[in-house]
């Protein structure tokens, strides 16, 4: 089975953790004892139903606030496929929390209030997940039942949303009404809005195509160790393991490593599971080369074709994650794949206002900004630009003297 991992987003309030608790609950995936435990709570709905938030509200301060606070991952499955869920805090001062949620989504759920339509907060998240380049985006017009299901809501709601997502070049969205707290659309179909004609949010997340190999995109292999045993009887031993980032590799084929240039051909590709012919992304391999040529942990092994861009001097987009204000002074480390080298964040060209989209400028730059920033780099980094081929266009700042990470970047272009 294969696995969906995806990510809630949506005002406070607009009912990320009940929808979450709702498909849990109808998808019988909630344990006994918590089930026995919801019974005995205190929280009630107006209605008197159970408050189904408390199955994700895990936090002491989110049960007495109400509120999400951090991310919190929630797991269940069906007959067809196996979910990751992240449920990720509203509030503009956890947007760190939020970007961290969506970075390693296949799929985005952004909830809308149907009585409040599209706000600012559904801009900034709707921002966030075009940032982080998630291919699926699921708008829920959620507390459709506090609207009298109205269809010509959720079209206004439709129409509204889809302008946005033009603007943001979000290219695939599905809208579903539904009622996180009646069950309306979540796992079982509306008997309340017959003119809905499509399916149910877990129908649609159990059929949305996921980790298709992109057989388009470059090869890519980002060497994470240098195999030399150095035993009798492999005195000859030479491999390099890594992970096939996206593309394929094939025995036979020529390569280029970057940043050095040297080229050779692929002689042998190992795994542990035996000899592969071709590695596929997603593929763990240790190659083999004709030629004993200098590579190095951190080292791009790719096709010749197609390079990488390779450059100490990178533009690239922030989000800053520390309380500490990000310094143009100060040096730091900057990791990409396997390569860790020290930094300098140069300029701060921008700051967007998340909330309006205005690019700003940026007389300080603190925790949850979003921008645009030049890097310089001790050592030549090889990567994609993060639009092309988001896995090798991601990057993490580290600060130096804590080695505590505070940024998180996507590498846009090469100086």
């Amino acid at each position: 089975m294969d696995i969906l991992k995806f990510l809630t987003a949506g005002s406070v309030d607009d009912g990320k953790s009940t929808l979450i608790g709702r498909l849990l609950y109808d998808t019988d995936s909630v344990l006994a004892d918590q089930l026995e435990a919801i019974q005995k709570s205190n929280r009630k709905n107006d209605d008197g139903t159970v408050d189904l938030a408390i199955l994700t509200d895990g936090l002491k301060a989110e049960r007495e606030q109400g509120i999400t606070i951090d991310v919190a991952y929630k797991y269940f499955q069906t007959e067809k496929r196996k979910f990751i869920i992240a449920d990720t805090p509203g509030h503009i001062q956890y947007t760190r929390n939020m970007v961290t949620g969506a970075s390693n989504a296949d799929l985005a759920i952004i909830l809308v209030d149907a009585r409040k339509g599209v706000i600012e907060q559904t801009i900034r998240h709707s921002y966030l997940v075009s940032l982080l380049a998630l291919e699926h985006v699921v708008v829920c017009v959620n507390k459709m039942d506090m609207v009298d299901y109205s269809e010509e809501v959720f079209e206004k709601i439709h129409a509204d949303y889809h302008q946005l997502a033009i603007k943001l070049g979000i290219k695939e969205v599905t809208f579903i009404p539904v009622s996180a707290l009646k069950g309306d659309n979540i796992v079982n179909d509306s008997i309340n809005m017959p003119w809905y004609k499509g399916k149910s949010l877990l129908a649609h997340l159990e059929t949305v195509p996921v980790h298709q190999v992109d057989h388009l995109l470059p090869a890519r292999m980002a060497v994470q160790w240098v195999v030399r045993p150095q035993t009798d009887e492999l005195h000859d031993y030479r491999g390099y393991a890594g992970r096939v980032l996206s593309g394929a590799l094939s025995v036979g084929e020529e390569i280029k490593v970057y940043p050095s240039g040297n080229k050779s051909k692929i002689k042998r590709i190992e795994t542990f599971d035996g000899d592969l012919q071709i590695a596929e992304e997603g593929k763990s391999i240790t190659l083999h080369l004709e030629d004993e040529i200098d590579i190095s942990r951190g080292d791009m092994i790719g096709e010749i074709e197609r390079s990488p861009l390779v450059s100490n001097q990178i533009e690239a987009d922030i989000c800053w994650m520390d309380t500490r204000e990000l310094d143009t002074t100060a040096t730091y480390f900057i990791q990409h794949q396997s390569k860790v080298t020290r930094c300098k964040i140069k300029e701060v060209l921008y700051k967007v206002n998340i909330n309006t989209l205005e690019k700003v400028n940026a007389d300080t730059f603190g925790l949850n900004d979003i921008g645009r920033v030049e890097i310089k780099t001790a050592d030549e980094l090889a990567f994609d630009p993060y639009e092309s081929n988001k896995r090798n266009g991601g990057a993490i700042i580290i600060d130096s003297r804590t080695n505590v990470t505070v940024g998180a970047l996507m590498l846009r272009a090469a100086l």
